[in-house]
């Protein structure tokens, strides 16, 4: 756990995002935001199906029933989850937009903390986006997640942001690049 000098406190951990306890977690979303397989899926589950009732009602609303771009986030209510809200971003499969992945990935925490804040939401739980099915290098996710989440903390009192990770070996990267990071 690190804490830092506006009182914001940031944590690893591993676990089930689903069981989170922080004011909103954030889902993996696909750009369909119709739920699908590994993060999006439990939390779609967990949630129950008015959480599908209300994507769709984005979709159609405020997405035009396009998908939601990469890196970019909307949000809903949780729920049956223990959190109040869920924000839903969708990150970059790996290779696929070769300049500019980290950028993508960065934004999805970004735009997803940006949108915590407008909802006063002061804490927080994000899982490895992108690590899973879109292949991202859980390195070089933990590196940008990271470096952004620790420049929008110094940047404001936000609260607290707990990174949920599958596996011991994901908690290990992300620890190794955290320790980096304080040196």
């Amino acid at each position: 756990m690190k804490t830092d000098k506006n009182g914001n406190i940031l944590e690893l951990m591993t676990g089930d995002i689903t069981k989170q306890r922080t004011d909103a977690i954030v889902n993996a979303a696909n750009g369909s935001l119709l739920g699908g397989g590994g993060v999006d899926g439990a939390i779609h589950r967990a949630a129950g199906k008015e959480l599908l009732t209300e994507c769709k009602q984005i979709r159609e609303e405020q997405l035009k029933d396009e998908k939601l771009p990469t890196g970019e986030a909307v949000i809903t209510s949780g729920y049956n989850l223990p959190a109040k809200y869920v924000i839903h971003t969708v990150g970059p499969v790996w290779k696929e937009h070769h300049d500019n992945q980290e950028y993508l990935l960065a934004n999805c925490y970004q735009n997803s903390l940006e949108l915590a804040m407008q909802q006063g939401v002061s804490s927080i739980a994000f899982p490895s986006i992108s690590t899973g099915v879109y292949r991202f290098p859980v390195s070089l996710a933990a590196k940008t997640a990271l470096k952004t989440i620790i420049e929008f903390l110094k940047s404001y009192n936000f609260g607290s942001v707990v990174m949920v990770l599958f596996s011991e070996q994901d908690y290990a990267t992300y620890e190794a690049v955290l320790k980096e990071k304080a040196e």
